[in-house]
């Protein structure tokens, strides 16, 4: 109506379009409800799928802290191996330092004694022979000419 806040519409084109909206509107409701399922399912397996890389990414820190843990364990015991064997290299060389020392002080005194046996013999020798040159220093008297 013309001048009113009335408004004047035909009911039957009316009643055709409440008729549309109450056929359209469920099946639109439903394909909005099967794509939020989907929503939900898509959602849902990337959490899922997140979840397993987050969780295999912890077991692959926690193993790689382990081996580290392993590492520093192994390479502790090392140095601790090299020092203790290193110590026990530097005791053994100074026993056979020792040792040495020993046996060729040893060897020195015996070579000491050995040398004034020699010496003593060797004037025996001497004298022995200063004893028997004096006989044997004129051989032209001792022989008889023929």
């Amino acid at each position: 109506m013309p001048l009113s806040a009335y408004l004047v519409i035909n009911e039957d084109d009316f009643l055709d379009v409440i008729d549309q909206m109450r056929t359209a509107i469920p099946k639109e409701i439903k394909e909005a409800e099967k794509l939020q399922r989907e929503r939900e399912q898509i959602i849902a397996e990337a959490q899922a799928e997140a979840d397993h890389i987050i969780r295999m990414a912890q077991e692959e820190g926690e193993k790689r802290m382990e081996e580290h843990e392993i590492i520093q364990v192994a390479s502790k015991r090392e140095k601790t191996i090299i020092e203790r064997a290193q110590r026990e290299a530097e005791v053994l060389k100074k026993e056979a330092d020792e040792y040495a020392r020993t046996v060729l002080t040893s060897l020195d005194d015996q070579l000491g004694t050995v040398e004034s046996q020699i010496a003593n013999l060797l004037m025996t020798v001497r004298n022995g022979l200063d004893t028997l040159s004096p006989v044997e220093a004129d051989p032209a008297q001792q022989e008889e000419p023929l």
